[in-house]
């Protein structure tokens, strides 16, 4: 049998910079085995899995190791497909993810593609030994969220500079952890760690921002922010707060279509 497969670069406007993602439009569902092992062959951060019903599409997505429960840019990913390879005239997508819920990407200005995500529940919470000697810096703040910790730190420069033991990481009970200061040029930085995933250090995650945006909006007093990941390959994310909601925008550029062999 053979698949269609596309692999995108997400919330960039350049090739070889954002966060990779695979795509596969899948006319029904396959094994979850075989979605499993399609993602460890692709060995990218994410791969997208989804399939139309109706006037929607149900989405999965996969790590080289595991399933997860939400993924932003490997949605951007798959909306940019749907948008521009398979005749999809609408200005707008709906997902629907079984661990997640609704989901929306809307059509934006200038070739931005708008994530619409549920907005995390972020708890402030005492100092983990364990956690700030896996990061290697003390944060000023820590919370706990859904799915991940969430750590403060001063400047940008402390971001820039942690280095992590990635054995103790793993050792974690949560699906990664976020590290977040204000920005020199933008309104906040961050780095995603999820070795638990099979992903060291991810290059920009949509769905960090669930707990960075209402983190950031009301320490910064503003619903509207602009942010950037600061991994090697790097990424741009501009970012709203709705209460409930959160919009995680950015761009895409297309780098690969083929066929895989099922």
């Amino acid at each position: 049998m053979l698949q269609k497969l596309f692999q995108v670069d997400a919330f960039t406007d350049r090739l070889y910079s954002g966060n990779p993602a695979a795509v596969c439009i899948l006319e029904n569902w396959i094994e979850d085995s075989i979605m499993q092992k399609i993602a460890m062959e692709n060995n990218l951060a994410e791969t997208a899995f989804a399939v139309r019903d109706g006037s929607q599409y149900i989405i999965r997505w996969f790590t080289p190791e595991l399933e997860v429960d939400l993924c932003g840019h490997a949605t951007l990913a798959t909306a940019f497909v749907l948008f521009n390879n398979y005749d999809l005239n609408d200005s707008y997508v709906e997902f629907f993810s079984p661990k997640s819920g609704k989901l929306l990407v809307e059509k934006g200005e200038n070739g931005l593609l708008i994530l619409d995500f549920p907005t995390d529940e972020i708890q402030s919470i005492k100092p983990i030994q364990a956690l700030n000697e896996a990061i290697g810096k003390n944060p000023v703040h820590t919370l706990k969220g859904k799915t991940d910790y969430l750590l403060i730190y001063n400047t940008q420069k402390d971001i820039e500079q942690l280095n992590p033991n990635f054995f103790l990481l793993n050792q974690l009970d949560a699906r990664g952890v976020i590290v977040s200061a204000p920005g020199d040029s933008v309104d906040f930085v961050s780095r995603f760690f999820a070795p638990q995933c099979g992903v060291n250090e991810d290059p920009v995650t949509g769905s960090a921002h669930t707990s960075l945006i209402p983190y950031w909006s009301k320490a910064l007093g503003k619903s509207t922010l602009v942010a950037k990941q600061l991994s090697k390959r790097g990424g741009d994310i501009y970012c709203e707060f709705q209460n409930k909601r959160v919009k995680i925008a950015g761009r895409a550029v297309p780098y690969l279509k083929g066929e895989i062999i099922i």
